[in-house]
């Protein structure tokens, strides 16, 4: 009976409480506030992307209707519009629920809310993985196997298109490059290393001026086709094969694509065929992941070409500035170099404006050639804006943001670049040198495990592994074991020859070091500074260090002269001067090595300079030890051991460029001062 009872009163609760919504016109507004709010959100996704809104805020639009959805409700059941204006709603005899029917209507509200939510925003946030691709290496089907460098800059030029949408995640040209000459791809491990959803893949024909291109688009999750398409058309429609490829892509992915966007995907680079030929050709070189001085030069007349047969090729213009300014910073600091990469930035900019590459070739013109850290990054950033998954804008603004001593944003800005390029061994190596100044060896050794693992032919993170070893243990044989897996054929410009230098010397080994040093049979090898280094010098120095004067002061002798003619092609050269101040003491000039020493520091304070002004520091602290300026060497010592990029406790313990300050009691002070603490 008891039961029987509270059903009847529950029913009657229950009619009650929806006859009671329908009186307050709860229905009614609920009903409109839907229908405003589907109003709402279509013309909101449609306008904020035309805009270059970014996504948070049309989610933050959903949001706020979405929680003004049960306010709306409880407004509605509260209040009345009536002909006298907004009153309260009259309560009727028969409400006596009012508090639970209030707590029923919000909790409906709510319910209804997040159900909406569970539909409209996972959706925005579901598609995220899907706007991921990779572009890898297209197989070159061409008879004339020269041609492929065509394949690869086919690929290259939808990378590039595609890395200027900023809805997508593009993987950077080195990282997929690495799959070149691959048979049978396992797309599901690709898409993992390289973390994305999709894969790009295809090959190239070319015979003559007729191209025919095979695309294929695949998921990566589940290695299935999503489509494939074939292009056969005449070489100068090869840059609408390109735009329509890009567009079929953001199609799939539903990537937003804004005006800008569309623009910059539907204008040709040049209408001269020839000219994108040699420009491909370039760009290659120049895209290099070893970047030695023999690819980079390589690409410099073929950018030259390129402009010859277009003097309105403004991509091109970009490039050879960037050549010239890597070629500046790397081994050929000269008022030429730095003034040719100047001048091609800004003739790229003056035909177009917009052009991302030019601001990125403009920004290292200011890098590399002024130190004009500033107005670098500016550049930098404009270039990021129209190039989002450009690894190259992050690494130089990581770059430049160590010199300025901002080694969490440094950091942060190469892990960036990292995401985005994974397999390039230049920015691991970047990021691994921040974490070496650091003194942090344990996460340098960590990223370079990853990085030898995923490319295991990776000779740049081995011979990085390494010297991170010597560095933090004093641990000499990891880079033994690199270096004498290398063919002694195998010496772009001497590097080869210094690091085995490097490593025999350290084990105190002299006489097979200098049996090495004089194989080499150039006049200067290439160094890891703007010094190339005289062989003669090398030779000097082993020489003394064997007790052997008189040899080892012929071969300083030939040394400075070397010196002399490096230090007059690039006179503000601090790396130059350093070298030269330690060829002087050496020689026992006493003065004459220390002004050169101070004027290295004075060329790059380490205020100026937080990542490279310490290599000019510790030239000074040598010629002062070389030179019994004993005081002095032990002041900067104390300084080097401490500062980011310095100096490390194994490593002075090893070198014997530190042999005359051995027997002094400050030596092993500094040792147990900043040495581990047993």
């Amino acid at each position: 009976m008891m039961i029987a009872m509270r059903d009847a009163s529950k029913s009657l609760f229950m009619s009650s409480f929806f006859e009671e919504l329908q009186r307050r016109k709860v229905y009614r507004v609920a009903a409109a506030y839907i229908i405003a709010a589907g109003f709402i959100i279509q013309i909101g996704s449609a306008v904020f992307p035309a805009w270059e809104l970014p996504n948070w805020t049309f989610r933050w639009v959903v949001v706020l209707l979405l929680i003004g959805f049960p306010i709306a409700l409880i407004l509605a059941w509260a209040y009345d519009v009536t002909p006298q204006g907004i009153r309260a709603t009259k309560k009727t005899a028969a409400e006596t629920h009012l508090r639970r029917n209030m707590i029923i209507l919000i909790a409906t509200g709510a319910i209804v809310s997040a159900a909406a939510g569970f539909f409209l925003l996972p959706r925005a946030s579901a598609r995220k993985i899907d706007k991921s691709i990779a572009v890898l290496p297209f197989q070159n089907l061409s008879d004339e196997k020269e041609n492929a460098y065509f394949a690869d800059g086919m690929q290259d030029d939808i990378l590039t298109n595609l890395s200027k949408i900023g809805d997508l995640k593009v993987i950077s040209r080195t990282s997929v490059m690495s799959y070149r000459g691959e048979g049978t791809r396992n797309a599901r491990e690709i898409g993992k290393a390289l973390g994305v959803a999709t894969l790009l893949e295809g090959s190239v024909r070319r015979i003559g001026n007729r191209v025919r291109v095979n695309v294929q688009l695949i998921n990566a999750n589940n290695d299935e086709h999503i489509w494939a398409e074939d292009y056969d058309r005449d070489l100068t429609d090869v840059f609408a094969i390109q735009t329509d490829l890009a567009q079929k892509i953001v199609d799939t992915l539903q990537a937003k694509l804004s005006p800008n966007e569309k623009a910059r995907l539907d204008r040709r680079p040049t209408q001269n065929p020839d000219a994108y030929l040699l420009f491909v050709q370039a760009h290659d070189y120049a895209s290099r992941a070893d970047m030695f001085r023999d690819t980079s030069l390589k690409a410099e007349p073929l950018f030259e070409q390129a402009i010859k047969l277009d003097p309105n090729f403004s991509l091109a213009f970009a490039g050879l500035s960037m050549v010239e300014s890597w070629v500046y910073h790397s081994f050929d600091p000269t008022p030429g170099r730095r003034e040719k990469a100047r001048l091609n930035a800004d003739e790229a900019l003056r035909l177009q404006p917009d052009l991302p590459e030019g601001h990125l070739a403009l920004g290292f013109s200011y890098y590399y050639g002024d130190r004009d850290y500033e107005r670098a990054l500016s550049e930098f950033d404009i270039a990021r804006r129209g190039l989002p998954n450009e690894s190259q804008a992050y690494l130089a603004i990581g770059a430049i943001q160590r010199r300025q001593g901002k080694w969490a944003e440094s950091t942060a800005n190469l892990e960036k670049a990292a995401a985005l390029d994974p397999k390039n061994t230049n920015i691991v190596t970047n990021l691994v040198s921040n974490y070496l100044a650091l003194r942090n060896f344990e996460t340098a050794d960590k990223i370079l495990d990853r990085v030898i693992a995923a490319s295991p032919q990776s000779f740049q993170a081995r011979g990085l592994k390494g010297f991170v070893a010597a560095q933090w243990k004093g641990d000499l044989s990891v880079a033994e074991k690199v270096f004498s897996s290398i063919p002694p054929e195998t010496d772009p410009d001497g590097l080869m020859t210094l690091a085995r230098f490097w490593i025999l010397r350290l084990q105190r080994r002299f006489p097979e070091a200098l049996q090495v040093v004089q194989q080499f049979r150039g006049e200067a090898l290439s160094n890891t500074t703007t010094a190339p280094c005289p062989k003669a010098f090398l030779e000097g120095e082993l020489y003394l260090l064997q007790g052997e004067e008189a040899k080892a002061r012929t071969a300083l002798e030939h040394a400075r002269v070397v010196s002399d003619q490096l230090l007059r092609a690039a006179p503000a050269d601090p790396a130059r001067h350093g070298q030269h101040g330690l060829i002087l003491a050496a020689l026992g000039q006493k003065q004459e090595a220390i002004a050169e020493g101070k004027r290295a520091v004075e060329l790059l304070p380490e205020s100026r300079d937080a990542f490279d002004g310490p290599q000019g520091t510790a030239a000074l602290a040598q010629i002062y030890a070389w030179t019994g300026e004993f005081d002095d060497a032990f002041r900067l010592l104390d300084h080097l051991l401490v500062i980011p990029n310095g100096l490390t406790v194994p490593m002075l313990k090893l070198d014997p460029a530190w042999d005359l300050l051995r027997k002094d009691p400050r030596f092993q002070a500094l040792i147990d001062k900043y040495g581990p603490k047993t």
